[in-house]
């Protein structure tokens, strides 16, 4: 019994350890077959690229902001008069500042009576041998009514025009001109500006005689 027993047990162990070494055998080269496509899976990655897949279509979708909409004419015609209004205003200091009558671009932003204005008030200043030096402030600047409708569009602005650092100066002294004392510096004034084919023009700056 002991030494069937005994052989047995060194048949069985024999047959265990064959079995065994079989089995190493086996995840041996299962593991050389794994790593050898791995392998080859990393060199093949490394050499191309993969091919770029179409989006789908959720991630291709893209979320559209609304469209501001348009302004309204009325109120760009409204901004567009009150710059056109500032800027002649530039080239009024410039012409009456001038001793030559030559600086300022009248015509770019005036026509009709408000140039005619502006060419006679700053040649009676030469005639007496002045000119006018500082600036002048074009305070709130409101358009009061706007005709579109009209073969020449307009706007009327009402505005406070503030002369009060715009000095008359004698040309050979370099001094300020006497002034009536009672004068207005601080003034609204009232201006009408149209459309023509050539862009925004005062034709019409008319001091209304009451203070602001």
């Amino acid at each position: 019994m002991t030494a069937y027993a005994t052989g047995d047990i060194v048949k069985t162990h024999t047959h265990m350890r064959r079995a065994h070494l079989r089995t190493v055998r086996f995840r041996s080269a299962g593991f050389l077959l794994l790593g050898g496509s791995f392998f080859l899976a990393a060199c093949s990655g490394t050499g191309q690229s993969p091919e770029a897949k179409p989006p789908s279509s959720s991630a291709a979708s893209v979320t559209q902001t609304p469209a501001t909409p348009p302004e309204d004419p009325a109120e760009t015609a409204k901004k567009e008069a009150v710059a056109t209004y500032l800027a002649h205003w530039k080239e009024v200091e410039k012409r009456y500042a001038d001793k030559t009558g030559k600086s300022g671009d009248l015509k770019r932003y005036a026509a009709a009576a408000a140039l005619a204005q502006v060419e006679t008030g700053s040649a009676d200043m030469r005639k007496k041998d002045a000119v006018v030096l500082g600036h002048v402030t074009v305070n709130n600047p409101t358009a009061t009514s706007t005709d579109l409708d009209r073969k020449i569009p307009n706007v009327v602005l009402s505005s406070c025009l503030d002369i009060s650092r715009w000095t008359v100066t004698d040309v050979k002294t370099q001094k300020p001109a006497a002034m009536p004392k009672d004068r207005l510096v601080r003034y609204v004034i009232k201006a009408t500006i149209e459309k023509w084919p050539e862009g925004w023009r005062v034709i019409r700056d008319e001091p209304q005689g009451k203070t602001c």
